[in-house]
């Protein structure tokens, strides 16, 4: 694994860092292959419960690396290094950095801090949760560079705000302090030290039952712009494959006898 992204896994959570803190995490073509693979490698972790994603160093992503960027005008956009090209999947590999985290199984916490522009706040915006500091700097700041968010914003910014307030931003770019996506819905909420308040929350999930907690991401996920009759019915199949399920027994056991919950992976 390379190590412009670290993994810590202690206790059921995944603290995952972007770790290019010299260049404010930005976004290089290894950056996005880096962040890919933590995201795929931690889908398939049976021992993690939730994950925690933050940047080191001064910021938590400035978006994309501006000698990537100048790489891709050299041929009028064609040297885009295979970003725009799809698999079989339906996001493109300059989409999946976001949408992974979307798409992982265990709620991803974004922990922000310094700046989130541009790519770096798409990839905020796949998170389940998002914690930031009240000055925190965030910006869907594409427009600047005279392109549009293309990093799955339309899967993921549709589900924080109305479509006036999106166009807003991506129209304008404008800055948003932490306070200020916090006010508009774009974070979840703030604190001093969003990274120990994103690990707090991360550990208190752990402690629940992971089956539930996994049933309950894929139920947001699978239903929130579903059909109500695909929504209720994967209510019913979720709980009815999780009543009388041994981890939910241990955890009726743990509440009648006061103890914690000893739940397995």
């Amino acid at each position: 694994m390379s190590d412009l992204v670290t993994i810590d896994i202690r206790d059921g959570v995944a603290d995952v860092r972007l770790n290019r803190p010299h260049k404010y995490n930005a976004l290089s073509r290894d950056m996005f292959a880096a962040i890919i693979d933590a995201g795929e490698r931690l889908a398939e972790a049976k021992d993690v419960r939730a994950v925690v994603l933050s940047g080191n160093g001064r910021g938590f992503c400035a978006g994309l690396d501006m000698e990537s960027f100048a790489g891709m005008t050299e041929s009028s956009g064609s040297s885009t290094g295979g970003l725009l090209k799809r698999d079989e999947r339906p996001e493109n590999h300059a989409q999946r950095p976001a949408y992974v985290w979307k798409r992982l199984p265990v709620p991803t916490i974004a922990a922000i801090h310094g700046v989130a522009y541009g790519g770096g706040a798409q990839i905020a915006l796949g998170a389940d949760i998002r914690i930031a500091t009240p000055d925190a700097k965030i910006s869907v700041m594409e427009i600047k560079w005279g392109l549009i968010p293309d990093m799955s914003i339309t899967q993921t910014l549709r589900d924080l705000v109305p479509m006036d307030v999106a166009k807003e931003l991506t129209f304008s770019g404008r800055v948003l302090s932490g306070e200020e996506a916090r006010e508009l819905g774009l974070v979840t909420r703030t604190a001093p030290d969003a990274h120990a308040a994103a690990m707090d929350l991360a550990r208190e999930i752990a402690s629940k039952n992971p089956d539930a907690i996994r049933a309950a991401k894929k139920l947001f996920e699978t239903s929130w712009h579903a059909d109500e009759r695909t929504g209720l019915a994967l209510e019913a199949s979720l709980q009815t494959e999780l009543i009388g399920s041994p981890n939910q027994i241990e955890a009726i056991k743990a509440n009648f006898e006061k103890r914690a919950p000893h739940f397995k992976d």
